[in-house]
């Protein structure tokens, strides 16, 4: 099962460490508690629209460019969970600008690596 507050946070986390800041420094500018910040970034915790407005605005980041990375994460997510279902099948010519120079490798059936350039995102089957 794709989480999509797990999407999130993993994109929240990235977005902070681009920026060299800390889980307080920007918890104390989106005056949000450094704990529950951190679970946010865990994917333990549904974020508000009016949590993840101040998130962005405390990053100087826009909403819109937070959830079109999140909605990128999610259409690979989607892509590897469907490759781990039915290996066979090509992929979609729908989905394939999408992916650029992304590689799906099957790990066992259920786990799939998907290798983009700068970085490796792995999904795992529930």
């Amino acid at each position: 099962m794709i989480l999509l507050r797990r999407l999130l946070g993993d994109v929240l986390r990235r977005q902070r460490q681009r920026q060299g800041r800390t889980l307080r420094e920007v918890s104390s500018s989106a005056r949000v508690s450094l704990g529950y910040l951190s679970e946010v970034e865990r994917g333990q915790k549904e974020a508000s629209s009016e949590l993840l407005s101040a998130i962005c605005d405390a990053l100087d980041v826009r909403m819109s460019e937070l959830m079109r990375e999140v909605s990128d994460e999610l259409a690979l997510a989607e892509l590897a969970q469907s490759a781990a279902a039915t290996p066979s099948q090509p992929v979609p010519a729908s989905v394939r600008p999408m992916l650029g120079s992304v590689s799906v490798t099957g790990v066992p059936p259920e786990r799939v690596t998907i290798k983009a350039p700068a970085e490796a995102v792995d999904v795992v089957a529930a």
